[in-house]
């Protein structure tokens, strides 16, 4: 199970420690490294819906599962849940602003 440090926004759209990105040439590049980027967020919040899921259903069949685990991973999904919509929103606000502006 993950540490609880993993669930704060600076480290939910972090990309694997050791790996580093050089600034890009193209823009296919930048838009390549952005969509990478965001599909490993989006499967690390996918990943403790599904830890959090599966806690509960252990739970609710009586398995021995500490309650306060289940009380954590339950917790830490709905933070990463959160964290990636209001991210999700700051984008569309973002792009909504560009789409604005007068060339």
């Amino acid at each position: 199970m993950a540490s609880i440090q993993s669930v704060s926004p600076q480290n939910l759209f972090r990309t694997e420690i050791g790996r580093t990105y050089t600034q890009s040439n193209t823009p296919y590049e930048a838009q390549q490294k952005f969509a990478s980027v965001l599909q490993e967020s989006i499967e690390k919040v996918n990943q403790a819906q599904a830890e959090s899921d599966k806690m509960t259903t252990k739970m609710a069949r009586g398995e021995n599962v500490d309650l306060h685990q289940v009380m954590i991973a339950s917790q830490k999904a709905s933070v990463t849940l959160q964290t990636t919509l209001e991210v999700r929103n700051k984008v569309v606000e973002a792009y909504q602003e560009i789409m604005r502006m007068n060339v």
